[in-house]
């Protein structure tokens, strides 16, 4: 039992990532989704704004209920920043390249984006921001 405890603490935590993606997600695809429908926003500008909003919500959540973490805010947010910046720029990068290079529709490319973005702040996020 004791060989399943890392993983088992490990998949427990990935499973709160996920739950508190969630959350951000529904902010983030919320404000995306507004924004090109109902303002006439290009899907780039406006999967950042959403990028942005999501990272609000993610920040609280997984700093309390992921990671639990007793980082001091002054260390964590900054540290928070930076890998959001990361995935701020790949969020950029991706959707940029699905939706203005390749044509593609950008819900699906937002979906793709997000799990690639997800994995990043994952790991990031465990082994520096919050650790």
């Amino acid at each position: 039992m004791t060989a399943l405890s890392p993983f088992y603490r490990l998949s427990r935590q990935f499973a709160a990532f996920f739950g508190v993606g969630l959350a951000a997600a529904v902010a983030h695809y919320g404000l995306l989704i507004l924004l090109v429908e109902g303002g006439g926003f290009h899907p780039v500008p406006a999967t950042l704004a959403g990028y942005v909003a999501g990272g609000f919500v993610s920040y609280g959540l997984n700093r309390r209920h992921t990671y639990q973490s007793s980082r001091p805010h002054r260390e964590a947010t900054w540290r928070f920043a930076v890998v959001a910046l990361i995935g701020f720029l790949l969020t950029w990068f991706l959707m940029h390249a699905f939706t203005v290079w390749m044509g593609g529709p950008y819900l699906p490319a937002q979906v793709i984006t997000t799990g690639v973005v997800m994995l990043w702040s994952f790991l990031a996020h465990k082994i520096w921001t919050f650790a």
